[in-house]
């Protein structure tokens, strides 16, 4: 798979896979203090992969929770993929996480899709 591994595979975990066209970290589970750094691991490995995918969706169809701590390390994803010219996309946020991203502005660093 290009150098990204498997971190945890299976809806409670996080997973990598795509191919050099698009990479997609897959999210599942609740997203809190102790499981954003898997997530932001796994988003940084995408996004630093020599030769990698400009484009890096985040899939959150498995997500049931994410806190404050998992929207922050959303957002230093977003700025690690800016500095080495990639973007990160949402695919699937649930509602609650929409909310999250609504309240604090941080929507408006994504582009967030429903597919």
């Amino acid at each position: 798979m290009g150098g990204v591994e498997d971190l945890e595979k299976g809806e409670q975990g996080v997973w990598v896979n795509g191919d050099d066209q698009r990479r997609v970290v897959h999210v599942g589970g609740e997203m809190d203090i102790d499981r954003a750094p898997m997530m932001y691991d796994a988003l940084r490995a995408a996004i630093t992969e020599p030769a990698g995918s400009d484009e890096i969706v985040v899939d959150l169809s498995d997500l049931s929770f994410c806190d404050s701590s998992g929207l922050n390390a959303l957002i230093h994803a977003q700025q690690t993929a800016a500095e080495h010219g990639r973007r990160i996309i949402l695919r699937t946020p649930p509602p609650q996480l929409r909310r999250l991203l609504e309240m604090t502005g941080a929507d408006a660093l994504f582009p967030i899709t429903d597919g």
